[in-house]
């Protein structure tokens, strides 16, 4: 469902914090600078989710939005933030580049190292919020990139923009079954953008192939609250076998089973731990974490952790009295 940010919903002097705090609690934390002399806050946007893909679709009169260093260094799984111009232009700054974007134009900046988006006519662009590790891509190949200009005339570059600006233009299709499954393949075409314009499409694959293990890792652990996780789900959204699944997680030693309840009950451990948790039926929270049965993960529970979840629970409400 998408999330639409509409300042005319909202009285003047409260405009600005509202989209501060919308665009920190859905995207990523930054400052975002409204000029005085353009009067109050004004934005439109739809925010929403195409699988793993973030996708921001905004026009406002803000002139300046900075991630500053305090917040680059918080705990937001590290993304790329792909940036095409709908309309006037723009500059992103970051590692000490400068992007110039017009229309069509498209360049993108991390998430782990400061940046700042500057438009004097108002901020009027698309974002795509990609997590890192699914680019499969060496850091320092990511980031030679981040803050230029991807060439509109380069063949690749031209198929992305065109393609994520239909994506954009239509937030309407997320809410169609089967949605999600865009996703991946948007991340892999941009993946080819960024090999492409390294020509590095050989250090692409091998990176991808080398990555595999920590994708798999990272795509189960945004999925343990899914009671349905399992190997052939894992397998499809990666595009691989379940034997060549097993075979990855193996060279490490790692029995997907075993991974998923260890993560599973330390999700729980955790929330049991807090105050809120302290008020939350414990068969709703082991639910709420993938445990179809409160009776196997008490069983669970105790032989990971020496103790019922109810006397975890207990100690920790003593702890913090």
């Amino acid at each position: 469902m998408a999330i639409i940010l509409d300042t005319r919903r909202f009285v003047a002097v409260e405009r600005a914090d509202v989209v501060r705090q919308t665009i920190a609690r859905t995207v990523v934390h930054v400052d975002i600078d409204f000029p005085a002399e353009a009067g109050p806050a004004a934005v439109y946007g739809a925010i929403t989710d195409l699988g793993p893909v973030r996708v921001c679709s905004v026009r406002s009169n803000a002139t300046r939005v900075e991630r500053t260093p305090a917040f680059a260094r918080d705990d937001l799984e590290p993304r790329i933030f792909l940036a095409l111009q709908v309309a006037g232009s723009s500059l992103i700054v970051q590692g000490g580049r400068e992007a110039v974007l017009r229309p069509g134009d498209l360049a993108f900046s991390e998430s782990t190292r400061p940046y700042t988006l500057l438009d004097s006519d108002g901020i009027r662009q698309h974002f795509f919020a990609i997590p890192a590790a699914g680019l499969a891509l060496p850091d320092d190949m990511i980031r030679q990139l981040a803050a230029v200009t991807l060439s509109p005339k380069h063949p690749v570059a031209d198929l992305a923009a065109a393609y994520f600006g239909r994506i954009a233009a239509r937030p309407d299709i997320f809410a169609r079954p089967g949605a999600g499954a865009v996703g991946q393949p948007s991340i892999e075409l941009v993946r080819a953008l960024i090999t492409t314009h390294l020509d590095a499409s050989l250090a692409g694959k091998e990176s991808l192939h080398a990555t595999l293990q920590l994708r798999i890792l990272e795509y189960v652990r945004a999925h343990l609250a899914d009671p349905g996780l399992n190997a052939t789900q894992i397998a499809a959204a990666h595009h691989i076998s379940v034997r060549h699944l097993y075979n990855v997680l193996g060279e490490s030693g790692i029995s997907l089973g075993d991974w998923i309840r260890e993560r599973r009950l330390q999700k729980c451990r955790d929330a049991l731990a807090r105050p809120a948790g302290q008020f939350t039926a414990i068969a709703d929270l082991a639910q709420q974490w993938g445990f179809r049965d409160a009776s196997s993960f008490g069983r669970s529970f105790r032989a990971a952790y020496g103790m019922s979840p109810r006397e975890w629970r207990n100690a920790a409400a003593t702890v913090s009295a």
